[in-house]
């Protein structure tokens, strides 16, 4: 396998073969916006607050801010750590860095020095650009920080945003070609130290390109970016990437509740978001009991991170009022998406299928053989999107893709007929119950069904004579609920004994990821340190 700076990359014939389809083009992540600012200068690109920035401005900016990076050291190829929230002066500093050739590795708004110190040691990164207020949290050993904001200290490293946007600059050529690197971007695990996924120029076009197309955007629509700008999610399954390529408008807001988004949501006449289903959750609440006026100009709803429980995928259009599309994707590449022609049931109960027709889908039973439809296995896949292994994680590549280039995902999906997907869980998460295999989603979905349970995980623990045994974390409705009341509900729908949960914890809420799923380590990490269960 060829790999470029410790990463593995396409074998060239599949990369002949993507650019033959189209699928890879001769353009780089900064060029697209030029396209689109030369044909609607004054057309609003982003809102942020008060601020409302035009193509053209967004554009101008995006060269001095390329200009300014190269003037103060940086070269085409170096990393920068990227660690802001949802803010005009991310996507401006994201497309600087793609003209550059500078290749920003994304950090998430709650990440601190633990978090920043490893992506700026494993990428290599020679600056990292941040909130000056959260400096203190996190001050990487870098050669220069660009901060956004005021900030009561200064040192020879150290550039406002301000001065380096300031930076004098005409018409910017993109250093960088649609083969290199555009962005770093973070692996979605539940535990340890985030892995880094390399994307190109030519792939992650693609894959904004297409997801744009599947979804129906265009230069009418108005994208709310509620989820972390640097999850990949909202920044290109479309996202914001995607919406600036079609010529519309991204409204920034700094996280997805209800008080925050919708009052925007109606002043700039929103048309699409993306959400997790926690978030799904909220605006279902809130709008049973505020009404929904506020979402009158919402068409779709993009959920993705974590599987939709079915029972809430049926609440979505009849209470929101809007369509529901599910996605199911990694920031390792592969994308599925629910169609707007697809029928209901698929809709409700799948997490789309491939966006790609050149997606190579395989879904592999325990003795290492491809299932049959409607069988759960571990989904692997590769394709013209999905890189052939992570950055500078050589050993880690050995075990997580095969030898003929295939992503071994962790996940357990089945495969209707129809090609759509239903995701059961992780491999780690059917539960070895003394030989007894316990798929912890079937039953999460289950116990939802009871009046008094708003939320439940459910998880699996050591035990010496069974091997593994289960544990429910329950968030009520208010209501007392114990193990008896679990048991009453399998028992009453005919489900195996051994499915139910051996304990059961009451919590007033799950502990979440910074992406939104659920911290099933968090959840074991309570048991172990023997915190009550009834």
């Amino acid at each position: 396998m060829i790999t470029v700076d410790g990463t593995p990359q396409w074998p060239a014939a599949d990369a002949d073969r993507y650019r033959r389809l189209g699928y890879w083009r001769d353009e780089t992540l900064g060029s697209l916006l030029r396209g689109r600012a030369v044909q609607h200068p004054d057309r609003v690109a982003l809102v942020d607050g008060d601020r409302r920035i035009s193509y053209d401005r967004l554009d101008q900016d995006a060269d001095r801010i390329a200009a300014g990076l190269l003037c103060r050291g940086l070269v085409p190829g170096d990393r920068i750590v990227v660690h802001l929230p949802n803010c005009a002066e991310f996507v401006t500093l994201l497309y600087g860095c793609f003209r550059a050739g500078v290749v920003p590795v994304l950090a998430l708004p709650p990440h601190r020095s633990y978090e920043i110190d490893h992506l700026v040691e494993l990428s290599g990164a020679k600056a990292y650009a941040g909130l000056a207020a959260s400096l203190s949290a996190a001050q990487p050993a870098t050669d220069r920080l660009f901060l956004v904001g005021d900030t009561g200290f200064s040192d020879d490293r150290t550039t406002s945003y301000v001065d380096l946007c300031g930076s004098p600059s005409g018409s910017f050529a993109d250093l960088a070609g649609a083969a290199d690197l555009a962005v770093l971007l973070l692996s979605g695990g539940t535990t340890g130290k985030p892995k880094l996924i390399a994307r190109t120029h030519a792939d992650y076009g693609y894959n904004l390109r297409a997801s744009a197309e599947v979804c129906g955007l265009g230069e009418d629509t108005v994208y709310l970016a509620a989820l972390p700008a640097a999850h990949n999610f909202a920044l290109a399954c479309p996202g914001i990437l995607g919406t600036l390529w079609c010529g519309g408008t991204v409204v920034l807001a700094p996280d997805g509740a209800p008080d925050t988004v919708f009052p925007l949501i109606a002043r700039e006449q929103v048309t699409v978001t993306a959400l997790v289903p926690p978030l799904v959750h909220v605006w279902l609440e809130e709008v049973a009991s505020t009404g929904a006026e506020s979402l009158r100009s919402l068409r779709l709803l993009q959920v993705g991170g974590a599987r939709l429980k079915n029972g809430v995928a049926t609440r979505v259009e009849p209470v929101l009022g809007c369509r529901l599309q599910q996605v199911y994707g990694m920031a390792e590449g592969l994308l599925n998406f629910t169609r707007a022609d697809d029928p209901v049931e698929l809709v409700t109960g799948t997490q789309g299928r491939p966006l790609s027709e050149h997606d190579e889908i395989v879904i592999v039973g325990p003795d290492g053989e491809p299932t049959a439809d409607g069988v759960a296995g571990e989904l692997w896949v590769r394709g013209p999107y999905t890189p052939r292994g992570y950055f500078r994680a050589e050993a880690h590549n050995r075990t997580a893709y095969t030898v003929d280039g295939f992503y071994k995902t962790g996940d357990l999906v089945r495969r209707l007929p129809s090609g759509h997907l239903v995701v059961e869980g992780r491999l780690k998460d059917v539960v070895n119950r003394g030989g007894d295999k316990v798929p912890v989603e079937e039953i999460e979905e289950l116990l939802l069904g009871h009046p008094g349970i708003h939320d439940v995980a459910v998880i699996g623990y050591p035990d010496e004579l069974m091997g593994e045994r289960t544990c429910a974390f329950v968030v009520t409705k208010g209501s007392r609920l114990g193990r008896r009341d679990v048991v009453g509900l399998l028992s009453g729908l005919g489900v195996a004994a051994y499915k139910t949960p051996d304990r059961v914890r009451v919590v007033a809420e799950l502990p979440r990821t910074a992406v939104g799923k659920v911290d099933r380590s968090a959840l074991a990490s309570s048991l172990a340190v023997g915190e009550e269960t009834r």
